[in-house]
């Protein structure tokens, strides 16, 4: 090995993150276990982690997943780029601390000039007591403390109580098959423990390279929203492997993390909203296309449900509801040969008996 580090081609590195993604076989791993090994999920859509584990992990159904948020072993709340996630209870102690300078970043680039009059410890202190007297939405977060500060408005209010206060979000949200509306309360109170107050981040770097390696240093801050994390991967140099891309990037790995044979033909897989492959690296060339980037990740900031052909991100798909019926809709961004139809055919037979068991099912090519 070279200082310059080990070549490594663009399939290999697609082939090794499908494997640090449970992408090439389904794994027996435990939901929790799961769960801290994508170091949480994102879960803007509530649905989202359901779909993400279903598509990895083997016999995996729904009470897996909403029995360890009622029990308050999973909880939903804000971190990495300031965006909700589910996450084991132990990783929301850890994590929430760590990212504190993006919640802190992002607040003020929001709305800054509209906090620019307030105490924000003291705002802070305010909404804790409230939202630890009772859950509440951040309508009703920024309904009560807006008497103390009129020349604010809610939104401004609830907003800096939400980056100044852990909030998870408390079920029925989150919860498979139920609805209910999003109320808060604070991590310590639901969870009855303390933020740890200087996580390991050495740690962190080991932990998102399993999951997510090869992986530059400008992937982690991506996937984290943080900056400045190159000082932790200097220190961390002298136990990993070096590689450079076709691009001549440095990516750093584990030594013994898998590296497949790239010649290994993955499964065809259907991934959900926000799944955590494309949000977790910032070079996405390795799973995708990048001119279908526009037609994946929406002017909004959805993350739409893709199709996994041969490896890469190759169509859309969604799920039509009608009285006792439940249509799949696949949308490819290529023609398709007879064998991938078959494949996408099987594998959504299997989507549809998870996500809507007993209606009647059809799958449909939108070309």
């Amino acid at each position: 090995m070279t200082s310059k580090g080990m070549p490594i081609s663009s399939l290999e590195l697609n082939r090794a993150i499908l494997a640090r993604q449970m992408l090439l076989e389904r794994s027996n791993t435990p939901v929790h276990h799961a769960l801290e090994w994508f170091i949480g999920l994102q879960a803007q859509a509530p649905q989202a982690p359901y779909y993400s584990l279903w598509t990895r992990l083997e016999g995996f159904v729904p009470d897996n997943l909403s029995t360890l948020i009622s029990n308050r072993l999973a909880v939903r709340i804000a971190l990495m780029r300031s965006t909700l996630h589910l996450v084991s209870a132990n990783d929301c102690l850890l994590l929430r601390p760590w990212v504190q300078p993006a919640q802190e970043r992002a607040l003020k680039g929001s709305f800054g000039k509209r906090l620019a009059a307030v105490d924000l410890n003291v705002l802070a202190s305010e909404g804790r007591k409230l939202v630890e007297e009772q859950p509440l939405t951040f309508s009703e977060i920024g309904k009560l403390l807006a008497p103390y500060w009129p020349d604010s408005d809610p939104e401004a209010l609830a907003a800096a109580v939400r980056t100044y206060v852990p909030l998870v979000q408390v079920p029925p949200r989150g919860l498979w098959g139920e609805s209910g509306q999003a109320i808060h309360t604070s991590a310590e109170v639901w969870m009855e423990q303390p933020m740890l107050e200087q996580p390991d981040v050495e740690q962190l770097v080991l932990r998102y390279l399993g999951a997510y390696g090869p992986a530059s240093v400008k992937d982690m801050q991506a996937w984290s929203g943080l900056t400045r994390l190159k000082d932790y991967f200097e220190k961390l140099r002298p136990g990993l492997v070096i590689f450079r891309d076709e691009l001549g990037n440095e990516l750093f790995d584990l030594p013994d993390a898998p590296r497949p044979d790239p010649g290994n033909m993955p499964p065809v897989r259907f991934l959900g909203e926000f799944d955590p492959m494309l949000l977790g690296i910032a070079d996405r060339a390795r799973v995708m296309n990048l001119n279908y980037g526009k037609r994946i990740f929406t002017a909004n900031g959805i993350l739409r449900s893709t199709i996994l052909l041969n490896g890469y991100i190759e169509g859309l798909w969604s799920i039509e509801r009608d009285t006792g019926l439940a249509a799949l809709h696949i949308d490819p961004f290529r023609p398709l040969t007879k064998e991938e139809q078959l494949d996408l055919i099987q594998e959504g037979q299997k989507l549809l008996e998870f996500a809507v068991p007993g209606a009647t099912h059809e799958i449909r090519f939108l070309k």
